[in-house]
C-alpha cells in the first residue's frame, strides 16, 4: 500500500480526491483555495477534509523518516537483521516502532550492561531457556568480576529484568491495560492544601483514565505542574506482574523463581514507570487535541462575529479612578479624536463628562458607541444610556470584550500604528474597531490572549499555535478582504500570501494609490503568477474597473461570465446582484471540463449577492440593570446572560459582573447533547437562571433549561 492509500484508509475519504489534493498542494495551492476553486478536483472537499489529507499525509512522512532514521541507527550499531528490518519498515505506529528500537537506541550505561560487561549475559540466556539448573551455570561465569554465584545471578537477573522492559509485546500488552484499565488519580500535597484551592475538587480523586474527560485531565496536570498535586495511573501491578510472569516462565524448573524475581524488578524498576508515562502522555496528546480544536472552534466563532460595517463609532474603555479614555473613530476607522472623561467614582462628574458625550457624538456624526466589557463597564453603560435618552437621533451602544486589548495596545503592531498615543488610548481603539470590524482588529492579537480557550497554557504550544494560524486562515478567506484597506496584518492570512507580500501589498498601495483592478496585484513587488492565483479570489475592489472585483468570482472565471452575460443579451454588470435574471441561466450549457456544475452554482451565488459579508449585522445587547456585583445575586434569580467561552463541559457565561457563571452542559437543553457546541455559540444571548451560589470561590452556576420554572 503506498502512502496515498493509507492516507485515503486513515482519512476515509476517496482515492482520487487524495491524490489530487496532495498533487496541488505539492505545487503550492492552499487548503482555502482548493476548497473553494478546486470543488471539481477534489470531489467538492470541505477545508475540515482538506486539511485531514495534508495532515495524515505529513504525519506518514514523518512515520516514514523516522523508519530510515531507525534503520540506518541500528545499522550503523551492525544489529540489523532481516527480520528486524522487516518489522520496522511494515510497523504504521509510532508507539510500537520506538518500542523496536528501544534496544538499540545509545543510553547511559545500566545496571544491565555493567553485568554483560563481566560476561554474564550468556548466563541470563541459559536461565530464560529454562533447560538446565542455573546455580550450577552460574558456576561456568565466575571471574576477576564476577566472583560468587550469588554475584552471577544477581547480574543475570539485571541483564533479564532489562529484557522484560524492552519486549514490544511486552510493553504494548500493559500500554492495553492500563489505557482500558486504569485508573487516575490525583492527591493534594499535604504542605500546599491552604493555597490549593482552586484544585479543591482533586485533593482525593479518583476515575477510570479512560472515562476522564479531557479537561479534567488537563486540570489534574495544571495542578500537579504547579506542586499542589500529585497525579499518577494506578493499575492492579500484583495482576499485570503474574501475567507478564506466566509469558516468561515456561516451565516450573529452577530457573522459574529466578526469572520470576527478574521480571517482578524489571516491571517494578523500569516497565511499569515507563508505560504509565507514556499512557499519560499518550492520553495527554489526546486531551490536548480536544482542547485546542475546542479552542479553534471558538475562536472562529469570535472571528465571525457580525460587524457593526463602516459607520461612525464612538468608543469608551471604561475605568473608575483613571477615568474612561474615550476616542472617536471616522467610518474608516481612522482616530479623529481622543480625550479621558470621569463619569464614575471617584470624580462623579457625570454632568460635565456627559455634556461632552453629547457633543463629541453631533460633532463627529457618531452612529454607534462601543463600550469595554471591564472594569466599570456596568457603571459607564448606565451613564451612556442616560445620556442617549435625551439625544434626538439614536445611537446603538454595544458592550465588545476588552479580552486581549491591552495585548494589541502594548505590542509592537499598536505601537506602529499609532506611535505617539498613549497605550491606554490604542487599546480604546481597539474597542471601537473590534466593534467596525471584529475579523480585521483580532487578527494583530495573539490568538492565545483573545480569551476563548482553556488550558491553552497547558497544551502544546506548536500544536496549538498551528491549529490557531489555520482557524485565521479559513475566518479570514472565508470573508474576503478589502484589498484597499485591508492591513498587512489581516492581508497575510489571505490565501497565497504571507507577511512579505501582505507588507509589499501594502506600500504599493501607499505608494502608488488604491487598486482600480485586481490584476494590478501582478504589479506588486515579488508577487507573482501561483500567488496571484492562490489570492485573487479572496480579495475584494469595492468600486473598481470591473463589478467582478467585488465578488468572489475568480478572473479565471471572468470570460464565463462575460460570455452568460452575452448569452442573456445583457451586458456584465447588468447581471451581477440581478437575482431573477440569473436565475434563469441554463448552468447545465456551461459544464466542460474546465467548469462543473459546483464551480457555477458558486459563480452564481456570488453573482446574485455581490460584496455579501457571510457574517451578518452587529446586534447590540444590555445586562441587568438591578444587577450590579455578586452581592446582588441569589438562587433562582433570571437575568440576561451572553455566551463568552464554550468548553466541552458547557459554557461560560457574562452576566454583567466581574465573575462568569458556568453553564453546565446537563443544564443547557432538556434533550441530550454530547456537545455544548451543539446548540450555543460565541456571542449567543439569552436568559439563564441562578441555581447555585459559591461566592468564596467564585463559583456561579446557571441553567438555561429551568429558566421560567418555579425554584
Amino acid at each position: 500500500m503506498d502512502i496515498l492509500q493509507k492516507v485515503a484508509q486513515q482519512t476515509s475519504l476517496p482515492y482520487k480526491s487524495v491524490v489530487n489534493v496532495i498533487k496541488l498542494t505539492e505545487e503550492g495551492a492552499t487548503i482555502p483555495f482548493l476548497a473553494r476553486y478546486r470543488k471539481e478536483v477534489t470531489g467538492q472537499l470541505d477545508e475540515v477534509d482538506i486539511a485531514k489529507i495534508v495532515d495524515s499525509k505529513k504525519d506518514l512522512d514523518s512515520l516514514e523518516e523516522r523508519k530510515q532514521t531507525i534503520i540506518a541507527a541500528i545499522t550503523e550499531s551492525g544489529l540489523l537483521t532481516d527480520e528486524l528490518k522487516q518489522a520496522i519498515l511494515k510497523c504504521e505506529d509510532k508507539v510500537v516502532l520506538e518500542d523496536l528500537y528501544l534496544p538499540y537506541k545509545k543510553r547511559k550505561k545500566t545496571r544491565g550492561d555493567i553485568a554483560k560487561d563481566k560476561g554474564l549475559e550468556g548466563l541470563a540466556k541459559l536461565i530464560m531457556a529454562q533447560r538446565s539448573n542455573p546455580l550450577d551455570d552460574a558456576k561456568r561465569f565466575l571471574n576477576a568480576d564476577v566472583q560468587s554465584v550469588a554475584d552471577a545471578i544477581a547480574g543475570a537477573k539485571d541483564i533479564m529484568a532489562e529484557w522484560v522492559n524492552e519486549n514490544p509485546n511486552n510493553r504494548e500488552y500493559l500500554r492495553n491495560q492500563y489505557t482500558r484499565f486504569g485508573k487516575i488519580t490525583s492527591k493534594v500535597v499535604g504542605t500546599k492544601k491552604e493555597a490549593a484551592t482552586d484544585y479543591q475538587d482533586y485533593f482525593e480523586f479518583s476515575e477510570q483514565l479512560i472515562k476522564c474527560p479531557s479537561h479534567r485531565f488537563l486540570a489534574m496536570l495544571r495542578g500537579k505542574e504547579e506542586g499542589f498535586l500529585r497525579v499518577k495511573v494506578d493499575a492492579d501491578e500484583e495482576l499485570l506482574i503474574h501475567k507478564i510472569q506466566e509469558r516468561s516462565v515456561k516451565s516450573s524448573g529452577p530457573a522459574a523463581d529466578i526469572i520470576k524475581e527478574a521480571v517482578k524488578d524489571g516491571l517494578q524498576r523500569l516497565l511499569l514507570p515507563s508505560v504509565e508515562n507514556a499512557v499519560l502522555s499518550n492520553y495527554k496528546e489526546k486531551a490536548d487535541k480536544e482542547a485546542i480544536s475546542v479552542f479553534c472552534s471558538n475562536l472562529k466563532q469570535l472571528l465571525l462575529t457580525a460587524p457593526l460595517g463602516s459607520k461612525s463609532v464612538l468608543a469608551l474603555d471604561p475605568g473608575f479612578r483613571t477615568g474612561c479614555k474615550l476616542v472617536c473613530l471616522s467610518a474608516t476607522a481612522d482616530l479623529l479624536h481622543h480625550e479621558t472623561i470621569y463619569p464614575n467614582p471617584p470624580q462623579n462628574e457625570s454632568v460635565q463628562a456627559g455634556k461632552q458625550l453629547k457633543y463629541l457624538i453631533e460633532k463627529f456624526g457618531i452612529e454607534a458607541i462601543a463600550i469595554g466589557n471591564g472594569t466599570a463597564s456596568r457603571e459607564t453603560k448606565a451613564f451612556v444610556d442616560q445620556v442617549i435618552e435625551q439625544l434626538n437621533t439614536p445611537v446603538d451602544v454595544f458592550v465588545v470584550s476588552e479580552s486581549g486589548a491591552s495585548i494589541y495596545s502594548a505590542s509592537k503592531t499598536g505601537r506602529d500604528e499609532f506611535p505617539d498615543l498613549d497605550a491606554t488610548v490604542r487599546g480604546s481603539i481597539s474597542i471601537g474597531r473590534r466593534l467596525m470590524d471584529p475579523l480585521a482588529e483580532l487578527v494583530k492579537i495573539d490568538a492565545k490572549s483573545i480569551g476563548v480557550g482553556q488550558y491553552q497554557h497547558d497544551v502544546d504550544q506548536g500544536k496549538l499555535k498551528e491549529g490557531l494560524d489555520q482557524t485565521v486562515i479559513h475566518a479570514v478567506n472565508l470573508v474576503g478582504v478589502d484589498l484597499n484597506t485591508a492591513s498587512s496584518h489581516l492581508l497575510q492570512y489571505i490565501s497565497g500570501l504571507g507577511p512579505t507580500l501582505a507588507q509589499n501589498i501594502v506600500d504599493y498601495r501607499s505608494k502608488l494609490g488604491a487598486f482600480s483592478k485586481r490584476e494590478e496585484l501582478l504589479k506588486v513587488p515579488r508577487l507573482g503568477p501561483k500567488a496571484y492565483e492562490q489570492s485573487v479570489g479572496f480579495l475584494r475592489i469595492r468600486a473598481g474597473k470591473s463589478p467582478l472585483d467585488n465578488t468572489g468570482v475568480h478572473p479565471e472565471s471572468y470570460e464565463l461570465v462575460q460570455q452568460i452575460a452575452k448569452d442573456l443579451g445583457l451586458k456584465t454588470d447588468e447581471i451581477i446582484g440581478k437575482k431573477e435574471v440569473i436565475a434563469k441561466v441554463p448552468l447545465e450549457k456551461y459544464v466542460n471540463d474546465k467548469f462543473g456544475m459546483p464551480t457555477l452554482k458558486d459563480i452564481v451565488k456570488e453573482l446574485q449577492m455581490p460584496g455579501h459579508d457571510p457574517r451578518g449585522s452587529a446586534q447590540s445587547f444590555s445586562f441587568s440593570k438591578t444587577v450590579k456585583s455578586s452581592e446582588d445575586l441569589y438562587v433562582g434569580l433570571e437575568l440576561p446572560g451572553i455566551v463568552n467561552n464554550i468548553t466541552k463541559f458547557g459554557a461560560f457565561v457574562d452576566i454583567g459582573i466581574k465573575e462568569n457563571g458556568l453553564l453546565h452542559i446537563s443544564e443547557i437543553s432538556n434533550t441530550f447533547i454530547s456537545d455544548p457546541a451543539e446548540v450555543l455559540k460565541l456571542g449567543q444571548s439569552f436568559t439563564v437562571k441562578i441555581i447555585a451560589l459559591d461566592l468564596p470561590r467564585n463559583r456561579i452556576n446557571l441553567s438555561l433549561k429551568q429558566v421560567g420554572k418555579p425554584s
